[in-house]
């Protein structure tokens, strides 16, 4: 994919929403390298002033931010450029979130991390085809393990909360703590 140009269209304009800065700097350099004009925000609220003032043809949006949920951008977006291809990233992969995304408008729904190229993938598909599986998925142990970390974090890092809402023994959720990220 980094020999071949991207047939982008005449507008090339991307917009990014996220609050991981980190995450943001990386997905954007990622995206401008493949020929994307780039603008990124940080919350719901920047984001949807990006939308209305000057609505990207192509357009990366969290579900959850700081200040929000990313669906907000995705409507504000879908009003005022119908044609937009939005993509809507989460780490709080769900059935019913994903719905929604599509519901108000969204092309596609992807799981964190998802890398540069499952992004493009996602944003350039046509039609009813369905993007290329990632060359690399996060295997089942890695996803059920940022699952777990997901529901800690929620839960303020308590155990026992943590426990209780994933249904799971607290020695047994402690021992998983204790250990390293899978691959």
């Amino acid at each position: 994919m980094d020999n071949e140009p991207l047939d982008l269209g005449t507008d090339k304009s991307l917009l990014l929403v996220d609050d991981d800065e980190a995450f943001l700097k990386r997905l954007a350099r990622a995206m401008e390298k493949r020929g994307f004009e780039v603008e990124t925000a940080g919350s719901v609220v920047a984001g949807r002033a990006i939308a209305t003032g000057r609505p990207p043809a192509y357009a990366v949006v969290d579900l959850r931010l700081e200040d929000g949920n990313g669906l907000d951008v995705v409507e504000t977006l879908r009003e005022r450029r119908p044609d937009s291809r939005i993509v809507v990233l989460t780490g709080y992969g769900a059935i019913a979130t994903a719905v929604a995304a599509v519901k108000i408008g969204a092309t596609d729904y992807l799981s964190k991390p998802a890398d540069a190229d499952d992004i493009v993938n996602a944003l350039l598909a046509r039609g009813d085809a369905l993007p290329p599986p990632p060359e690399n998925p996060m295997s089942a142990d890695r996803v059920r393990w940022e699952h777990i970390q997901r529901v800690y974090e929620m839960c303020d890092r308590n155990v026992s909360e943590t426990a209780r809402r994933l249904n799971m023994h607290r020695r047994t959720l402690q021992r998983i703590l204790a250990k390293r990220s899978p691959k």
